[in-house]
């Protein structure tokens, strides 16, 4: 008989939905931890890979789950929740896929009639809050993020969701990476594309401080240290990490650049996600540019290498005088 094989071939696992804790349970240990070891380890992933009979069809696109880990006198406990976001609350609320995701379209709803959906179209793209990536502090606070301008404030004890949160209205990007920077005092480094002078695209270096002794939330303090120009004026490329070191800042501009045109216009016409907007230039090859961190200084130095793909970055450390930059790459 003919069978459809599942898109993740042997990885189906991944793509498997679990359901949430009402409270905390006990690991099982194999060998021993070590009795001085205490805290927690806080994780996010995708967890729901399916509202109904809708699937989500990218492991980018599975709703955000929150796992974490109590390690105390040498005994573990493990607890799951899912992030309460808009994407999830909405989709579990009219029990279809609500908002567009990474890899999957969200089809409009079939309870209106297509006068009222023609219009919504017009009210401008609902950007997915779906923070699965990460999970980082803020001065006291805990945030689970993507790489949209929404973050999710979360209670790192209890892993209840506390609120939403809009990068946009602190600080000028569109979005930001879900790997920040988190230096020993709790300063936040980030990086997201923005529109600079005259309209062009930009890529700029946010930077959150820590909980100072007036305990104003430190997102109330958020600055651009420096922007980086965006080698195509219409087209950013697409970035999940960056480089930092004590002293420098380092951006690998890849030519997986993201179509914006594309994005703003056909995103409502023909059902399209974020993946479908895309595309490569491979003839620009890979530009690095370095700034220096604390005078806020773009370098007048700009090294190009061949064309290569990037998530990750490994490290970035100062050796003799030497920037060393290590990166998990690969090619096509």
């Amino acid at each position: 008989p003919f069978r459809v094989e599942h898109p993740a071939g042997g990885y189906k696992k991944l793509f498997e939905t679990v359901e949430e804790l009402s409270s905390p349970v006990t690991a099982h240990v194999t060998g021993r931890i070590p009795t001085w070891l205490r805290g927690s380890l806080l994780r996010c992933g995708p967890g729901l890979f399916e509202v109904g009979a809708e699937p989500f069809y990218h492991l980018f696109d599975g709703q955000a789950l929150l796992h974490k880990f109590d390690f105390k006198e040498g005994h573990v406990t493990y607890h799951r929740r899912f992030v309460r976001t808009d994407a999830y609350v909405r989709a579990m609320t009219e029990k279809r896929i609500v908002i567009t995701e990474f890899g999957t379209y969200a089809y409009p709803d079939p309870c209106k009639n297509i006068f009222s959906r023609f219009f919504s179209y017009f009210k401008g793209v609902e950007v997915t809050d779906n923070a699965l990536v990460n999970v980082y502090p803020v001065g006291e606070d805990y945030y689970a993020c993507t790489e949209t301008n929404f973050i999710t404030k979360i209670n790192p004890d209890t892993l209840e969701t506390i609120k939403q949160v809009d990068l946009c209205k602190y600080v000028s990007v569109n979005g930001a990476t879900a790997h920040p920077h988190v230096e020993n005092d709790g300063t936040v480094y980030n990086i997201g594309n923005c529109f600079g002078k005259n309209f062009a695209l930009a890529y700029n270096i946010i930077r959150i401080p820590p909980l100072q002794a007036d305990k104003e939330d430190p997102m109330n303090k958020s600055e651009v240290v420096v922007q980086f120009p965006c080698s195509d004026r219409f087209k950013p490329s697409y970035v999940h990490s960056f480089g930092l070191t004590s002293n420098y800042i380092v951006f690998v501009e890849t030519p997986v650049k993201i179509n914006l045109l594309k994005f703003l216009s056909s995103w409502s016409l023909w059902g399209a996600n974020y993946m479908d907007c895309f595309e490569s230039n491979e003839t620009m090859g890979v530009w690095l540019h370095v700034a220096e961190k604390k005078k806020g200084r773009l370098l007048n130095i700009k090294f190009r290498t061949s064309a290569f793909n990037l998530f990750h970055h490994i490290n970035t450390y100062e050796d003799n005088g030497f920037l060393i930059v290590d990166l998990c790459t690969w090619k096509g």
